[in-house]
């Protein structure tokens, strides 16, 4: 944590330009992104920090205020400059999911109001900002490279990586040829219960804080819904994500059910195998080592959605390739640094 006395010259003038007396700013611990967020004390409000430039910030600030526009209850952003990159913005406390069901909240409970959330977006009249992106074929695939960048060099270091990508890309573009062309809903794509928060006085789907959505694009109305129900970081109580599929699709009579559960299934697939890698890059690239732990539940994650999505073809070819994917333990670096020094000696 830092005080204002110790905090760069710039957060300490932005910081000053909004308020008569300069409160004290402490650091909040830091996620998987590259922002970092600052609690002001005696307002409630949060400082918002992220690289000057930043493509996604421009999308905080219009998807933050769409959200709010259809009932929904995302950090409202109160000043901000782009070219500093730094934004005041609202401040719903500590309440994150997470920690409330640490806390022994129903989990029932609070996965409904987040499913709830979701059908108030899907059936929003209002149509998401036009510069939200689609998430076609170039997301899709950037997705992928993670899994044959960063996660086939950990658990398959003999294969030549590159000339698997190509026939792993092609494979799998042939599997997302419908989905790409998908432009339903705005997507959130971190939905899950790190990034939701119960925001207090608020009633219905309004009581569920969005966090993390600068990355939202255009495309099916499954993935968050995925995001949320097969969650890399924990695992649900047996039968309840089904009951929330089935809330769901109750809640939206129009869908048709058949192709939703094919899109459900497919893009579970997709994130699972995203997510392999991303956790290893985060370990790898940004030191971020604690999130090679999930890796086991998301390998058990992907190899479930690989055959509910009928992807044999996929599957085969993995097994063939990369015959541990299913079973490589990642190794933290630390580990693996204590191993080479017992070695040496």
């Amino acid at each position: 944590m830092q005080d204002t006395c110790e905090m760069p010259d710039l957060r300490t003038a932005f910081i000053a330009d909004n308020f008569f007396t300069l409160p004290e700013a402490k650091e909040l611990p830091a996620d998987a992104s590259p922002r970092r967020y600052y609690r002001l004390e005696m307002v409630p409000k949060l400082l918002m920090e992220v690289k000057p430039g930043s493509p996604d910030f421009e999308a905080f600030v219009s998807i933050s205020r769409y959200l709010n526009d259809i009932g929904l209850s995302a950090p409202r952003v109160f000043h901000h400059d782009l070219a500093k990159g730094l934004a005041l913005i609202e401040d719903f406390g500590e309440a994150t999911f997470t920690r409330l069901l640490a806390a022994g909240r129903s989990e029932t409970e609070l996965y409904t109001l987040a499913v709830d959330a979701l059908v108030r977006l899907h059936e929003a009249e209002l149509a998401p900002p036009e510069s939200v992106p689609a998430y076609d074929f170039g997301p899709l695939n950037d997705e992928l490279h993670m899994f044959t960048r960063w996660y086939v060099p950990q658990c398959a270091p003999e294969v030549d990586a590159e000339e698997f990508e190509e026939i792993f890309l092609d494979a799998w573009r042939m599997a997302l040829s419908e989905v790409a062309e998908c432009r339903d809903v705005l997507v959130l794509r971190d939905y899950h219960v790190d990034n939701l928060m119960v925001v207090e006085g608020r009633k219905g789907a309004a009581a569920c804080g969005l966090l993390d959505f600068q990355d939202g694009v255009l495309g099916s109305a499954a993935y968050d819904l995925v995001s949320l129900t097969q969650d890399a970081r924990r695992e649900l109580t047996p039968g309840l994500e089904e009951q929330l599929l089935e809330h769901y699709l109750a809640r939206r009579p129009g869908v048709d059910r058949q192709r939703f559960r094919c899109e459900y299934w497919l893009l579970a697939a997709h994130r699972h195998t995203k997510l392999l890698g991303n956790f290893e890059r985060l370990s790898k690239r940004d030191g971020k080592h604690g999130y090679l732990v999930f890796i086991p539940h998301v390998q058990s994650l992907l190899s479930r959605a690989l055959r509910e999505a009928g992807l044999e073809d996929i599957r085969t070819l993995m097994d063939r390739h990369l015959p541990r994917w299913a079973t490589h333990q990642p190794v933290h670096p630390q580990t693996a640094d204590a191993h080479q020094k017992v070695q040496a000696t």
